[in-house]
């Protein structure tokens, strides 16, 4: 796509959703339903028909591959949510599987349990309170418009994005979130992604190429950057830099649901506070695993296998062992995950 290309795509999407500024989407209100009498079935490739997307809704995510709700999850939840990860900073609870992680900069300085030291939790399926998110109805029902009925939570984050500390580490490459992921197909799959507080580009917004979902799995590694590079934060080495760029302005409770093969990052975190958002990756549960030996997915593969590996002991461990312990059925029935 070349530079006008991108401009006039851009300018249509900002048309759409009523935004004044080039490069930002302010989360807008995305209500009602649309007839799709006029449509046929054929024409959806990304999204399902049954009556909660709008007819609008459906062709915007099909074209750009993400959607934004706004007000989607109460303050009481967040508030909850963050109250349990809290605890957990303060280990006070040590839910099993639970991976905390530290900002590569903070984990060179002295440990004291405490949220300001922890960048992130994942995996927190055995947590009650905050895998509360993951089958809260206001966010499946919006889910079963990308998966069908069939629910699976495969991967499950709270992300505690810290204060830069001046070497740029606080920032996210752009990536793919399929690299990450073993099942397929990429249609049957989507992240609901919420900000627990205001969220802009000064502390560190998502950031998205739109249509960018239409491509393929790119590879991915560690991008080369002078401050260091958290773990597991791997980038997409090649993409295409006149594809038009779009800041996701959200404000507490907004959540944007996304393709896993949509293009998106975040950048550093200029303010002076943390910045939380919560999120889960679901699939259908006809979804199947695939083998990534011999792919660009290999050495994330890799790395996800020692890293469970080492940390609790196992031995012969595959990667869809690993898989298979995260996922968790949270609407209908558990098929082949």
């Amino acid at each position: 796509m070349d530079r006008n290309r991108a401009s006039a795509r851009l300018s249509v999407l900002l048309r759409h959703l009523g935004c004044r500024s080039a490069g930002t989407i302010i989360a807008h209100h995305t209500s009602g339903v649309g007839s799709l009498a006029s449509f046929h079935p054929q024409q959806f490739q990304y999204t399902r028909e049954n009556n909660v997307l709008s007819l609008e809704q459906r062709k915007f995510y099909e074209e750009n591959g993400f959607l934004v709700i706004k007000n989607l999850v109460s303050d009481a939840d967040i508030q909850r949510f963050r109250n349990e990860f809290e605890r957990i900073c303060r280990e006070e609870v040590k839910p099993l599987g639970l991976s905390v992680m530290r900002d590569v900069t903070i984990a060179k300085s002295e440990y004291v349990p405490s949220e300001k030291v922890v960048s992130k939790v994942q995996d927190f399926q055995e947590d009650e309170e905050l895998f509360r998110y993951c089958s809260l109805p206001e966010i499946l029902k919006y889910v079963e418009c990308f998966t069908g009925p069939n629910i699976m939570a495969m991967h499950t984050m709270l992300i505690n994005k810290p204060p830069d500390s001046g070497k740029k580490t606080s920032r996210h490459p752009l990536h793919q979130d399929l690299h990450y992921f073993p099942f397929r197909p990429s249609n049957s799959i989507v992240c609901a992604w919420t900000a627990m507080e205001h969220i802009d580009r000064n502390n560190g917004c998502l950031v998205v190429l739109p249509g960018t979902h239409k491509g393929p799995l790119k590879p991915h590694d560690y991008p080369q950057w002078e401050g260091g590079v958290n773990i597991m934060f791997h980038g997409i080495q090649d993409y295409d830099e006149n594809n038009a760029r779009v800041h996701l302005v959200m404000e507490k409770g907004d959540t944007v649901f996304f393709h896993p093969l949509l293009i998106h990052g975040s950048g550093r975190n200029k303010s002076q506070g943390f910045r939380k958002a919560i999120s889960c990756h679901f699939a259908d549960a006809n979804c199947h695993y695939i083998d990534v030996e011999g792919t660009s997915q290999e050495n994330i593969a890799k790395e996800v296998v020692n890293m469970v590996s080492k940390k609790h002991g196992f031995k012969d461990i595959t990667l869809k062992d690993v898989w298979t312990f995260r996922g968790r059925v949270v609407k209908g029935e558990r098929i082949n995950l």
